[in-house]
């Protein structure tokens, strides 16, 4: 299998492991071994074990819907007509241009990878900074993957109705606060 050769190269899996085993990774597990041993000297093993088979059961019930979400994330990110994107949601798109970017936003799936991704991509195309903004709070509140992989399973159906419709105007009030406030937009990666 001269295709896996890669996985004898020691750097690659040094850079592996340091990308996806970062410092947030090792605080988030020392604090769930943490919280497992006080629930083991205040509650007992049973109470551990039970902890255990219900988030074993949780991430066997959550791992088709994040598999659905991030394929989807990433044929998006592909099929995404950038250039028309980007004249939808420029300086001269007014309060549609706002309306379009929260669209777009509470439609794209996955994680901050895409979303950040996608919001790069827009920004350096020439987007208004209210419209980033504006995408960014809609994919934040209002997204879609969201509510179908958190809220519903985790707090209701009723639940997630009402946070939706609560939320549907602050991507627009966010976005016009973003271009009423006097600062300078630099994006990374642009050209100056």
């Amino acid at each position: 299998m001269a295709s896996f050769e890669f996985l004898k190269n020691t750097d690659w899996s040094k850079e592996v492991l340091s990308s996806a085993f970062g410092n947030s990774f090792w605080g988030f597990l020392g604090a769930a071994v943490g919280f497992g041993l006080l629930c083991w000297v205040i509650k007992g093993p049973d109470a551990v074990w039970m902890a255990l088979n219900e988030d074993f059961g949780l991430l066997v019930d959550l791992m088709p819907r994040v598999v659905i979400a991030l394929t989807i994330a990433a044929l998006i990110w592909v099929m995404m007509p950038r250039d028309r994107m980007s004249a939808l949601v420029g300086t001269e798109s007014g309060l549609l241009g706002l309306i379009v970017a929260t669209l777009a936003g509470a439609v794209t799936p996955g994680g901050p990878s895409s979303a950040y991704a996608l919001l790069a991509a827009v920004a350096v195309s020439g987007a208004d900074r209210g419209a980033l903004v504006a995408y960014i709070t809609a994919w934040a509140t209002l997204g879609l993957q969201r509510i179908l992989i958190w809220d519903v399973p985790f707090m209701g159906a009723e639940f997630a109705m009402l946070r939706f419709i609560v939320c549907i105007p602050l991507p627009v009030i966010a976005g016009l606060i973003a271009r009423r406030l006097p600062l300078t937009l630099r994006i990374k990666g642009a050209q100056e």
